[in-house]
């Protein structure tokens, strides 16, 4: 996953942003977003500027991808069939935020200084799309990426974005959206207040749902934080979402599969999922949640519960004994793991979807959150899952 920041010239010091680009690098960013027209000033300040930072984003090693239009790059000189100012400054990729047309995008693509050009994902560009993808246009030479919204209540619906996404996905192209900081007195381009998402309604989520969301869609490549400055807490929340996945040489299931003469293969990804513990939890039961990995279904779950078999595999020589409960269900977005009353199956981690009847098997071990169990609705069958204490 590619992750990056956004910086506003005409709001910020250069000094302050060059000092957050510091920080986002050593954080593992790679990428940083400016908006490029929205800056006053005379051309060759502008130029002057850019060149500046541009400068210090690639002594970060962080390529710098600057919004433009063609209006703006009109007023600077330069079209679509010369670029060669954006190439002099050093950038490395232009963002589109409105097109030429087809055929003078794809002249643009083809500029002769490998200069990226990326399309507005958000703005209905299929029909470009498959016009540049069968005139062959190359992954290297272009990418997508959806708009932000400042304006509260006017981002993308979540479920138009994801139809959009698996539809754009056929072509290969990268595709890349926007989250938001929730650090207090933040900025963006045109006077945004509100943050800077791709999607509404996850406007106000914890910085690290949005990002796990759109990277649990399995369609999203680049995730872009809107507004600046995020946390160094922030830029380090997403750091963890993408870290690799654990070795699987190291899990107890390794070993006892492998006399099965299972052939267990490395997770590309887990996506992850966080749970709040109950009071009373055990070590056992924490171990099997959070200790015993990977964790997936095998793709058969039921409507009623995502179920991972994993902790069923290694349940000898460990105690589960079951607990008594007062509640007659399990409620959506209980974490519960079968117990010994059903000792074949004792070490099974299960999410409740809906509310299942509480039989004495299962013991309730941890809740996942209203705002995460829109995680779960995006566990594809046979997904690796990873459970992150909250």
């Amino acid at each position: 996953m590619i992750l990056g920041v956004s910086v506003y010239p005409d709001l910020s010091p250069i000094e302050s942003i060059e000092a957050y680009l510091q920080l986002a690098s050593s954080h593992g960013f790679s990428r940083v977003f400016s908006s490029m027209f929205s800056m006053q000033g005379t051309n060759d300040e502008i130029v002057a500027y850019f060149r500046r930072f541009i400068e210090a984003a690639h002594s970060y090693g962080m390529e710098v991808s600057l919004d433009v239009n063609p209006r703006f790059i009109a007023k600077m000189g330069g079209n679509y069939n010369d670029l060669s100012l954006f190439h002099d400054i050093g950038c490395d990729i232009l963002r589109l935020d409105m097109s030429y047309c087809k055929e003078r995008d794809l002249v643009a693509c083809n500029n002769p200084y490998g200069i990226k050009i990326q399309l507005n994902a958000s703005m209905g560009i299929a029909k470009e799309l498959a016009y540049l993808h069968e005139h062959g246009v190359t992954p290297d030479q272009l990418l997508l990426g959806h708009n932000f919204y400042p304006q509260r209540y006017t981002g993308l619906k979540w479920k138009d974005f994801q139809e959009t996404n698996e539809y754009l996905s056929q072509y290969g192209y990268s595709i890349e959206a926007f989250i938001s900081s929730n650090a207090p007195d933040t900025h963006g381009v045109w006077d945004a207040v509100d943050g800077l998402p791709t999607v509404e309604r996850m406007r106000d989520y914890p910085i690290d749902l949005q990002a796990r969301l759109l990277d649990a869609t399995d369609n999203i490549d680049g995730i872009f934080i809107g507004n600046a400055y995020a946390t160094e807490k922030e830029l380090q929340d997403l750091q963890e979402c993408f870290t690799a996945p654990r070795d699987i040489t190291k899990s107890p299931l390794y070993e006892v599969l492998s006399t099965f003469g299972a052939k267990i293969e490395q997770p590309k990804k887990e996506k992850k999922i966080k749970v709040k513990t109950v009071p009373g939890i055990t070590d056992e039961e924490r171990y099997f949640l959070f200790e015993v990995y990977p964790q997936t279904d095998y793709g058969d779950s039921s409507e009623w519960i995502w179920r991972s078999r994993a902790g069923r595999f290694i349940n000898q020589g460990y105690a589960l004994p079951a607990r008594t409960y007062e509640q007659e269900t399990f409620c959506a977005g209980d974490v519960v793991i079968v117990n010994d009353a059903y000792r074949h199956y004792a070490g099974e981690i299960q999410i409740a979807r809906l509310p299942i009847r509480n039989d004495g098997k299962r013991n309730l071990v941890g809740r996942i959150s209203p705002q995460e169990m829109e995680m779960l609705e995006l566990i594809k069958n046979g997904d690796y899952l990873e459970f992150v204490e909250e």
